[in-house]
């Protein structure tokens, strides 16, 4: 397996000299880059040298004003004025008035309204990535690919609002008929992490959307100027539409409008993105008023290779596995456990340490990859199920009888469990989410779609008689 290493550390080389619109040495800055004339295209999104950072129909802040930074050199971009309390109030006020507007909107006209919100993003594709890019970090074919994820799931929620709905069921009763009814949850709060700071937005607020709810949405405080440019293309197209802009409310904050949301029974349903420690207080915030959450939190995943793996799959893998996005994906390899032993280069790929070692057992954000050698396959899937989160996992093999064990009740226990792929690189058409420590909770694809509704199951008695179930007779 030297020679997975050696490629590795090749490419890992060549990624490492990231391109974009921040790649320039460090320095001190006076001048925003908003005011750079190679930043002009910031203008396009609609931003200026201070932004307003609150939108609940309109727009305003009486918070704080943060200044956001390229996180490559530290150049400053622009200025945020951030949530107050007050604004918070204020904004919960009118996104459960919007609600009441848009839940009487027959699904598949919400899914209109949807659909013209990813044609809009279609059209500043270009330059919402390079927004990303700057003000988050990451290269900029990914960034763009970012904006085309929101794109995908407004396009996948377009048909959904035309499918959603529960079965009939048939009753033990003459003249009666059991139905599935699934309504909306109502306000739907969504926290989103710097990493990707519109595509986990994009894929809470189109489903959403459709179920008829409307949404909250605070973002990473240094990602800010990315909610403000995303805000304002869904605002416009609420507006074109004579809809009120608080059915996509924004409050750009930090801890206290996190906390605010958690504890606030106004709020339906928080779907928080984050790491497992704030996840976990988060948790408990919202049980405490037996709330609802979707919690999608920290991942520590393992690339199982065989004997049998296709080195050609293996190496770009676990490449693109380990260091693309800087190594901060929640579906980032930490691990990859092979069987047998190689020439590594540190920092990025470090060998010798015990499968259990506590640092190997540790989520750490950063493009640091621990390799480990097993000995059998029973040792390899307990090695990828001994930690405590349950994201992502994957194995490079060609062996058919193992694929499915390790799809099957003693593989994986992860909710994303790929075969000769890498970890990370979801789609959107299936549920995204893990089990353990990771949450539980499920977005995107499938039928993720019922986390932001509620269901109720609803008899009717067409008959002239009133019969009970299980044959009950009161005499």
């Amino acid at each position: 397996m030297w020679r997975v290493a050696r490629v590795l550390c090749v490419h890992a080389a060549n990624l490492s000299k990231f391109s974009g619109p921040c790649n320039r040495p460090a320095a001190f800055m006076s001048t925003l880059l908003i005011n750079k004339p190679q930043y002009a295209w910031l203008k396009e999104l609609g931003l200026r040298e201070e932004n307003e950072g609150v939108y609940n129909g309109s727009w305003g802040g009486r918070g704080e004003v943060i200044t956001t930074y390229c996180p490559v050199n530290n150049e400053p971009i622009a200025r945020v004025r951030q949530a107050s309390v007050a604004d918070y109030e204020e904004t919960v006020k009118k996104a459960r008035e919007a609600w009441k507007v848009w839940a009487d909107i027959p699904a598949p006209k919400r899914g209109e309204i949807v659909r013209q919100i990813g044609d809009a993003l279609r059209e500043k594709i270009q330059v919402l990535g390079s927004l990303v890019s700057l003000e988050m970090g990451k290269i900029l074919v990914e960034s763009v690919g970012e904006i085309q994820e929101y794109v995908d799931i407004c396009d996948y929620a377009v048909g959904l609002s035309r499918m959603i709905g529960g079965p009939v069921l048939p009753s033990e009763r003459p003249g009666h008929v059991l139905i599935e009814q699934w309504n909306p949850v109502g306000l739907v709060g969504i926290i989103t992490a710097f990493n990707f700071p519109a595509a986990v937005y994009g894929w809470n607020n189109a489903i959403a959307l459709i179920s008829g709810n409307v949404c909250l949405w605070k973002g990473a405080p240094t990602t800010s100027l990315i909610s403000v440019a995303v805000t304002k293309i869904v605002a416009q197209v609420l507006e074109d539409n004579k809809l009120p802009g608080a059915i996509c409310s924004l409050m750009c904050g930090g801890a206290d409008i996190g906390t605010a949301m958690a504890k606030d029974e106004r709020v339906n349903l928080l779907s928080f993105t984050g790491s497992t420690q704030v996840g976990k207080q988060v948790a408990l915030m919202v049980q405490e008023r037996f709330g609802k959450c979707l919690l999608e939190l920290g991942g520590n995943n393992a690339i199982i290779a065989f004997e049998d793996a296709d080195l050609n799959l293996v190496v770009p893998s676990a490449l693109f596995a380990a260091v693309g996005t800087a190594g901060q994906r929640c579906t980032t390899a930490r691990r990859l456990v092979m069987d047998r032993p190689g020439n590594y280069v540190e920092p990025t790929i470090v060998t010798g340490l015990a499968h259990d070692a506590p640092i190997v057992h540790t989520e750490t954000f950063a493009p640091i990859l621990y390799v480990i050698k097993f000995k059998d396959e029973e040792e390899a899937f307990a090695w990828n199920n001994e930690v405590k989160q349950g994201l992502s996992s994957s194995i490079f093999t060609k062996d058919l009888g193992r694929i499915f064990r390790w799809l099957g009740p003693k593989g994986s226990d992860c909710g994303v469990v790929n075969v000769n792929i890498p970890t990370n690189g979801a789609e959107i058409g299936g549920a995204f989410g893990g089990e353990k420590h990771t949450g539980g909770g499920r977005e995107s694809g499938s039928d993720a779609w019922k986390q932001y509704m509620r269901r109720s199951t609803c008899t009717i008695n067409y008959s002239k008689d009133l019969p009970l179930a299980q044959g009950i007779k009161f005499e």
